[in-house]
Parts: C-alpha cells; structure tokens; sequence
C-alpha cells in the first residue's frame, strides 16, 4: 500500500493541490510511456540496420583480405609491407549530432581528400590498386558503423532512463498522490460529520434551553 506524503495537512486547498500534481504525473506518466514505446521501436529499427551494416562490412574485408593475399602472391609480402606505409590516410572523420526524439547521437563522414594511391605504379599490380581502394570503400562503412553503433549505445541509455522514470510516476508518485488525497479526503469528510454533529447537539441544547426558558 502506498504511503501517504508526509507533512500534508488535510485541508481542501492541500487536496486541490495534491489533485493537481497527481493529473500532471498522471500525464507525465503518459506522455514517457509515449516516448519509451517510441524509442523502443527506433532502437529495433536501428540493430536491423547495424546487423546489415556489420554483415556487409564483414563481407568486404573477407574480400579485401582476400585481395591481399592475392596480392602478396603476385608482389611478395615485404613489398606490400614496404607500399603500404607509402599509402596517405584516407582522410578524417567529420562529426556532428542529430537529435532523435530528444537524444543526440553521434553522426560521422570520412571526409576524404582524394586519391590515395600516390605508390609507383611501374612495379606494382594493378591487384595492389584493387585491394587499396576495396579498403578505401570499407572504411566509410566502418564509420558508418560507429556511427550507428553510438546511436544504438545512446538510444539504449535514454530508454533505460525513460523506463525508470515511468516506473517511478507508476509505482511511486501516483500512488502516493492517490493515497494522499484518500486520507485527505477522509479526513475532511471526518471532519464535516464531526462539525454536523457539533451543530446538531448545539441546537439541541439552544432548544432545549428556549424550552425551559418559556416554561
């Protein structure tokens, strides 16, 4: 059984009051189980996309690796050792927010910066070129990843938050503000009988008083 809020005293302006806070909970309650249920649904929508998402990336390394190890064959692994740090970076990450229903989460581009392939090309295998630019096209699906990968983490955090949050107007506050006015309630109602009673016996005593009085 829910307890009453300390302090209270039964009075109607306390009961208004107490009435007042319990239809705004009552609607806070609604309006987060709202946005909970509608989380819920992007976060399913949103794994759906990252298990595709992961499904392809591990299929464009396996390959990738597989261009490798073609190309080793061909060029011998020390020179592919020896280009690969002849390779530039494919450029940065850019990094902005965008709000879903309230939460921020992450959003990421690989800004590239052109050509990559800046190795001699004379002694080299056009295999090289292949298995470069298949790991250049990854990358943007790894950040890609990330990225959906932090939204996932940041939705999952907000639904949490938003569960316990219904939870406590649910099991706690209303409750609380519902007991509250029951005890108000009947406290004033204890009182009104109490008061009829008080008048009823005064006037019984004024008439019987009267009585003796013309008597």
């Amino acid at each position: 059984m829910a307890k009453v809020i300390e302090g209270v005293k039964p009075t109607r302006m306390q009961l208004l009051e107490i009435k007042r806070k319990k239809e705004l909970a009552k609607n806070g309650h609604k309006l987060l189980s709202e946005k909970r249920d509608a989380l819920i649904s992007e976060f399913f929508k949103i794994i759906d996309i990252r298990n595709e998402l992961r499904a392809k990336v591990e299929r464009e390394l396996n390959e990738a690796f597989g261009k490798v190890i073609e190309v080793e064959m061909i060029m011998g692994k020390t020179n592919v050792e020896d280009i690969s740090h002849q390779i530039l970076p494919l450029g940065d990450i850019r990094t902005t927010t965008m709000n879903i229903m309230g939460v921020l989460t992450p959003q990421m581009e690989l800004v590239s910066e052109g050509d990559r392939l800046n190795y001699g090309f004379l002694n080299t295998s056009a295999k090289l070129d292949e298995a470069v630019m298949k790991f250049s096209s990854i990358m943007r699906d790894l950040v890609k990843l990330a990225e959906v990968e932090g939204t996932i983490e940041d939705i999952a955090r907000e639904i949490e938050k938003t569960k316990r949050r219904v939870n406590a107007l649910e099991h706690i506050f209303i409750p609380r503000f519902e007991a509250t006015e029951k005890y108000i309630e009947l406290a004033l109602s204890e009182r009104e009988r109490e008061d009829f009673f008080r008048r009823k016996r005064i006037k019984s005593i004024l008439a019987a008083r009267a009585n003796a009085e013309e008597n």
